[in-house]
């Protein structure tokens, strides 16, 4: 699941994260299957600052078992709506890793648009070379 995010974690890093996500307002949100009702992944976003410009920056996660199914493209079409409700910020980036093609192909099926590339820090102490893809949260309006 880490292998596109600098590799697996420590257990008491992902207990760390884990209890962030779970704060109200956090911006995080568990991805569930409507069959089963199992969790199979988040979908989140926060604020971040890109260049000058404050922004929200989103990501993404299923499980192998669920991926390929759409669950992540309409997980993220939801809270991109939450995003855009808040109205803190009007673009919203995604990062994903230039060799990971779901991730950019479930950018590009959200109509986010390809900025470029870039090198972003993350976790401390590892860069990954990414593509920036941006939304505007007010297109459309």
């Amino acid at each position: 699941m880490m292998r596109h995010l600098g590799g697996a974690e420590s257990t008491e890093k992902i207990a760390e994260r884990q209890s962030r996500y779970e704060r109200p307002g956090s911006g995080q949100f568990k991805i569930v299957d409507r069959a089963s009702g199992d969790g199979v992944g988040w979908v989140g976003f926060w604020d971040g600052e890109w260049g000058e410009q404050q922004i929200y920056e989103i990501g993404w996660s299923v499980t192998p078992p669920f991926q390929g199914r759409g669950i992540a493209v309409a997980a993220t079409r939801q809270v991109l709506d939450v995003a855009r409700a808040q109205g803190r910020h009007r673009y919203v980036h995604a990062f994903p890793a230039v060799d990971n093609a779901p991730s950019n192909a479930i950018c590009r099926r959200l109509a986010f648009e390809l900025i470029g590339t870039c090198e972003v820090e993350y976790p401390p102490g590892n860069q990954m070379r990414c593509n920036d893809w941006r939304l505007d949260l007010l297109a459309g309006r």
